[in-house]
C-alpha cells in the first residue's frame, strides 16, 4: 500500500522546489555531522589571532617604552623654553 502524498510515479522527474529541498537537507546533514570539526577550527583560529594580537602589543609597548619618549619630548620642550622665541634679533 503506498502511503499517503505519495502518489506520484517514481519516473516522473522532481520539481525545482523538490530538488531544493532535497540539496538543504543534505547541507543540513552535512554540517550537523561537521559542527564540533568546524567549531574546533574556529576556536583554535580565535586563539591563534587573539595570540598575535597579544604578541604584537606586548612587543610594541615593550620597545617603545612610552616613559622615555615622553621624557625626551619634556627635554627638548623645556630647552624651546628657555631659549625663547625666536625672533629676528636673536636668530
Amino acid at each position: 500500500m503506498t502511503e499517503p502524498g505519495t502518489d506520484r510515479s517514481a519516473k516522473t522527474p522532481p520539481t525545482a522546489a523538490e530538488t531544493q529541498l532535497l540539496r538543504r537537507r543534505q547541507e543540513l546533514d552535512y554540517w550537523k555531522q561537521n559542527a564540533a570539526r568546524v567549531r574546533g577550527r574556529n576556536l583554535l583560529t580565535g586563539l591563534a589571532i587573539g595570540a598575535f594580537v597579544v604578541g604584537l602589543f606586548s612587543y610594541t609597548i615593550l620597545s617603545v617604552k612610552q616613559e622615555r619618549i615622553m621624557d625626551e619630548l619634556d627635554q627638548e620642550a623645556k630647552v624651546h623654553i628657555v631659549r625663547g622665541p625666536r625672533t629676528g634679533a636673536n636668530s
